[in-house]
């Protein structure tokens, strides 16, 4: 152990032993996956970031050793630590360069968004050395003022190679690309059995995993045509069941992209219409019926339900309304009385 600190301080980092694990000291070979909660402080004492509280879902990291993760910090602290062992590790600004940008994808999943939004057009150390905004006043002025940081890591459990299913974001491009319609026909399953939330997040998967490979390809090109062709499906089935969840926005959101694409595409036009109509955009609703009937005649029943439906909806609404406001302008004209006293 002794001789572990001292390599890890000629390395730049410092380790303080919080809370001591339990067995043997893993031997942790590539492919070995490491689930862990972790706190990120300044060493003044301020916490950037902290799983057990960060975002809607607060759940703890996993790191496959030997992918090559962007804080590459991590992955040689977690080989000095046993399971349950709860560690200190204060480390240079070498190590602690890219966090920033880590941070920003790791604050993006936890509250369901694309972990690489806002890094699209640039690379990391492009990023580290221009003005680009993170999205978050804090990861700016670490960015900005490059400093060391102090991570306090409880490592929860360890498994060793093959003993677990690789999650998509640790497989390669070719893996990722075969595993993408197991996803989109177990969001199905799911949909099917009424699980709409855990519907919505496998078809999240599974367009975030394509666009990360399609983020490879020139825009136009075959490879990234072929890959929005598989896109679209899973997008359309995530609007269906943000439809049922009383997302609209999003909805017509995603639904206008796809249609901005693909003008013939039925479907995106039929959803964006009942989007429309669930927030009153009744003209909007109508256009976009009148487009899905003249794209599929044969869909004019169900059009037709839907605008009855509409049309009950607002003529309900107006009556509500109308009731609401009787009386109001009814006023007493009458001149007051004088009084004498």
């Amino acid at each position: 152990m002794e001789e572990e600190a001292r390599r890890l301080l000629e390395e730049g980092i410092s380790k303080k032993l919080i809370s001591p694990g339990k067995g043997q000291l893993s031997t942790f070979s590539d492919g070995t996956k490491v689930v862990f909660h972790y706190r990120t402080s300044l060493c003044d004492g301020t916490v950037l970031d902290d799983s057990k509280t960060m975002g809607l879902c607060s759940k703890p990291m996993e790191l496959i050793l030997g992918k090559k993760f962007k804080l590459a910090v991590w992955e040689r602290v977690l080989i000095t630590m046993r399971q349950g062992e709860i560690a200190e590790f204060t480390c240079d600004n070498k190590h602690t360069a890219l966090y920033p940008l880590v941070s920003q994808s790791l604050r993006n999943i936890s509250v369901g968004k694309d972990p690489l939004e806002g890094q699209r057009h640039c690379c990391g150390v492009a990023q580290i050395h221009s003005h680009h905004s993170l999205g978050h006043k804090d990861l700016d002025h670490l960015q900005a003022n490059p400093q060391p940081l102090v991570f306090t890591i409880e490592v929860l459990e360890v498994h060793p190679p093959g003993s677990f299913q690789l999650e998509v974001w640790a497989m390669t491009d070719e893996e990722k690309l075969e595993h993408v319609p197991h996803i989109h026909e177990e969001g199905n399953t799911l949909f099917k059995q009424g699980r709409i939330k855990e519907a919505t997040e496998k078809y999240y998967n599974g367009i975030a995993c394509l666009k990360n490979l399609q983020m490879k390809e020139q825009p136009g090109d075959t490879s990234w045509i072929k890959l929005d062709h598989m896109i679209t499906p899973l997008l359309l089935n995530y609007c269906q069941c943000k439809l049922l969840q009383g997302q609209y926005y999003e909805v017509i959101e995603h639904c206008s992209s796809l249609t901005f694409k693909y003008e013939d595409n039925v479907k995106a036009y039929y959803k964006r219409a009942k989007a429309h109509a669930a927030v009153w955009n009744e003209a909007e609703a109508r256009a976009d019926f009148a487009k899905v009937l003249k794209l599929d005649p044969s869909l004019g029943p169900s059009v037709a339900k839907e605008l009855r439906t509409m049309e009950e909806r607002i003529r309900s609404k107006e009556k509500e309304e109308k009731g609401r406001y009787k009386g109001l302008f009814n006023y007493n004209t009458r001149p007051p009385t004088a009084t004498t006293g």
